[in-house]
């Protein structure tokens, strides 16, 4: 006949109970060391994390490269899909049917776009090559920053300065042996801001 659950919880509970009990009886000696034990397992769990970190300045420079490699390329991406496309479809010009909506997705990838880009800036500042490279283009990238307000007032130039700006930095990533490839991000990305 099976055993209600109920029974074999209660039977489990007082069996974990019983042998807890018997271990924490013994000698003083034993219960000084449990205690020294637990201090020491208390003080190694608050220690934080230590976090990986590549050994070899090789490692980071590869780390650098693949990071800024996928920041740059969903910089592209979403220049490619809600900025540059919409504009040259002519979706921002006045009277266009959907503006509105085009101009809303394209100031919201304007403001992604200009996020990873400057991640992609940070990353490549691990690999010498590469930091050289985008050093020139560190001003273009800073004036982005405006171009979503531009966006949304209208200023058509602005798709324009977004898709100049990513073809150069595809061209410094290239330059310096990181090829960039537009990767379109998901709508939750555009609005988590790729964080």
């Amino acid at each position: 006949m099976p055993v209600p659950i109920r029974r074999l919880c209660l039977a489990l509970a007082v069996c974990c109970a019983l042998v807890a009990g018997g271990t924490a009886c013994g000698n003083s000696n034993a219960g000084s060391h449990t205690n020294t034990k637990t201090a020491v397992t208390a003080a190694a769990l608050n220690q934080p994390a230590a976090e990986p970190s590549p050994t070899t300045s090789a490692e980071k420079q590869r780390f650098a490269k693949t990071r800024f490699v996928a920041n740059a390329g969903l910089a592209a991406g979403a220049t490619y899909e809600w900025i540059y496309k919409p504009w040259k479809a002519g979706k921002f010009k006045k009277g266009a049917h959907g503006r509105r909506l085009a101009l809303v997705k394209a100031g919201v990838a304007g403001l992604f776009t200009y996020n990873r880009l400057k991640a992609a800036e940070r990353n490549a500042k691990g690999d010498p090559l590469l930091s050289k490279a985008l050093a020139p283009l560190s001003k273009s990238i800073e004036n982005l920053k405006d171009l979503p307000a531009k966006l949304r007032h209208g200023d058509t130039g602005a798709a324009s300065d977004f898709n100049d700006v990513i073809n150069n930095v595809k061209d410094a990533g290239k330059g310096a042996g990181a090829p960039v490839q537009n990767k379109i991000p998901s709508p939750s990305d555009l609005r988590s801001g790729g964080q």
